[in-house]
Formats: structure tokens, C-alpha cells, sequence
């Protein structure tokens, strides 16, 4: 079984600090709009959920996947503190799969940020968030650079590729190897 991040570093991971160098809004505007149905994978306690969630507006919705029930209760709490709660589908995932067959082709977004090398099978991950994509939809692959070595992004990418999704840019983000993936 792969590492996965202990849920007690969630807390860490949504400190108001990091912002100065990953910035939700910032990272994720150039790929969501209005009205848009976005698929989150492991969002710990929501440091991106949040944004995401008023980028879809009160027409869109952010559906959310994690193992870790702990860190599903503390997003549920921050996003009812911020009226978010009803544009989250909270979703607890399994050990081998994300749960989302009920979502066929209706995915515009897609923002695994440092997730993929927690999972046991990256290239079930890309088949089921490939499924759930629309025709045109993206996905952000990001993964710490500390943690995640060219080769195994490289692996990830591979893997993307093989579920049918496109590469079609190499975005900058601060510490992490980052590509974004199309669907035809």
C-alpha cells in the first residue's frame, strides 16, 4: 500500500500561508467556470475545494473523493462556515476505486493535486476520472516534486495517457511537477 498523508497534516496542508506561494484562485481560474462540474480526489480538509466551489457558482458542483473520513468532516465544517456546502458532493472513496461510475461523461474539470502517488493504481484513477470526463474536459495532474520523482511523473503522465486523455501543457506550479490532460 502506497504512503498516504496522515490526516491530522491536513491542518498543515490548509494553512492561510501557503497562499503566497499556491494560490487557489490563482492555480485553478484558467480551467473552471461558472456552472461547471468539478471532480476533487483527495481533497484533505478543501485548501483548493473551497475555491473551486465558488468558481462553479450556485449552478455548479465539486464532487470530492477521499479515503479519510476525518478529513472529509473538517471540509464539511469549513464549507458550512462558508455557505459552500451545498455545491459539495463529499464522497467517501474506496481503497481501490473513486466511486464516481454515476458520473459518465459529466466531468468539465479534473484537479488531482498531490494525490495520485497516494493511490494504489494511478492507471485505474486516470481510466475512472476519464470516464467521468467530458468530451474537452481537463485535468490538472500536479505532484510534489519533494515526494514524486521525474520518473514516476512520468509514469503518472504515461498512464494518463494510455486512459485516452491528451497532454497539453506543462504549467509552473511551486514545487510539483504539473501537466494538464485533455479529453478528446
Amino acid at each position: 500500500m502506497p504512503h498516504r498523508c496522515p490526516w491530522y497534516l491536513g491542518y498543515v496542508l490548509i494553512n492561510p500561508l501557503r497562499k503566497l506561494l499556491q494560490h487557489p484562485a490563482k492555480l485553478l481560474t484558467p480551467h473552471v467556470r461558472p456552472g461547471f462540474r468539478v471532480l476533487e480526489p483527495g481533497p484533505g480538509m478543501g485548501y483548493f475545494t473551497l475555491e473551486l466551489a465558488r468558481l462553479v457558482g450556485p449552478t455548479g458542483k465539486v464532487h470530492v473523493v477521499d479515503i479519510e473520513p476525518r478529513m472529509l468532516s473538517a471540509l464539511g465544517r469549513r464549507a458550512e462556515s462558508k455557505g459552500l456546502e451545498k455545491r459539495i458532493d463529499m464522497r467517501l472513496g474506496r481503497e481501490t476505486s473513486l466511486g464516481v461510475g454515476d458520473l459518465p461523461g459529466e466531468i468539465d474539470f479534473v484537479l488531482a493535486f498531490a494525490v495520485v502517488h497516494e493511490l494504489g493504481d494511478a492507471a485505474n484513477f486516470f481510466r475512472e476520472a476519464a470516464a467521468a470526463m467530458k468530451s474537452g474536459a481537463t485535468l490538472l495532474l500536479a505532484e510534489p516534486a519533494g515526494h514524486v520523482s521525474e520518473a514516476l511523473f512520468a509514469e503518472e503522465c504515461a498512464a494518463a495517457k494510455i486512459a485516452g486523455l491528451v497532454a497539453v501543457d506543462r504549467p509552473d506550479i511551486w514545487r510539483s511537477h504539473a501537466a494538464v490532460f485533455a479529453k478528446p
